[in-house]
């Protein structure tokens, strides 16, 4: 557990380019300081894309982050306040996450690599369905998935665009991964799967050529692949901080009971 006074000269600001971001920026600044490279916590001011922004610049420093909404959509985020920030941060709770790393290798044979902290989706880049051969950890599960796509998402990407394509909410400490299809066309009935978290996915993109398909693993997108392999990779941690009583467990928790 945090304590305040350590991080009176310990936070530094960082903001998404909304003008009410940055204006929250500035008057922080004014009331705490900024303590830049040195600090111990990073303040995100803006919406859950700028923390999964701000979280991926963290990757190798691996400082926690504490993000209050200033951005259409705020599920990552701490309701927005400047009033006793650090009394908030004291008590605050952590999420640890561990992103997935992507190897992607597309009709030229170069290798493509990126993290993802939601998910990594296969996505068809025509008018033409794509067409995936899907194995897990070497083994063949699915020989063909006629589909607009299909994704792996992580816990804490669970509630993004796993969500909305009908896939699972995973608890944060389940240490599970969702295996989602995007519009499923054949087989038409298959809704995906849960996976350990140690599972190695592959996808196979079937008649490239015919049904070109692009990578995406978050930001990052790479397209005509012919190949995509998804794993977690343990070896990085990402930790975000949430006001008490509203840790992320609860966050998922809660959204599977909404309407």
């Amino acid at each position: 557990m945090f304590k305040a006074q350590p991080f009176t000269r310990r936070l530094t600001f960082k903001a998404s380019d909304r003008p009410e971001a940055q204006q929250a920026r500035d008057r922080l600044i004014e009331r705490y300081g900024d303590a830049g490279d040195e600090a111990q916590v990073i303040i995100a001011l803006g919406g859950d894309g700028f923390m999964l922004e701000t979280l991926h610049g963290e990757v190798r420093e691996g400082r926690p982050i504490y993000g209050m909404n200033r951005g259409s959509v705020g599920f990552l985020m701490n309701e927005y306040s400047e009033d006793d920030l650090l009394e908030r941060i004291a008590a605050a709770e952590r999420a640890v996450i561990h992103p997935l790393a992507m190897v992607a290798i597309d009709t030229r044979r170069k290798q493509h690599k990126a993290l993802a902290i939601n998910e990594v989706s296969l996505l068809r880049q025509t008018r033409q369905t794509a067409k995936l051969r899907i194995s897990i950890d070497g083994k063949v599960r699915m020989a063909e998935l006629v589909c607009d796509g299909a994704l792996v998402c992580t816990p804490a990407g669970s509630t993004a665009y796993n969500l909305s394509a009908h896939g699972p909410i995973i608890p944060i400490d389940a240490r599970a991964l969702a295996l989602t299809p995007i519009s499923a066309f054949r087989p038409r009935r298959w809704r995906g799967a849960l996976l350990p978290h140690g599972a190695r996915v592959t996808f196979e993109v079937l008649e490239a050529d015919k049904r070109p398909v692009s990578a995406v693993a978050d930001n990052v997108e790479v397209r005509d692949v012919v190949e995509v392999h998804v794993a977690e990779d343990r070896g990085v941690s990402l930790s975000m901080m949430f006001d008490a009583g509203r840790s992320l467990e609860e966050r998922v928790l809660t959204e599977q009971f909404s309407a």
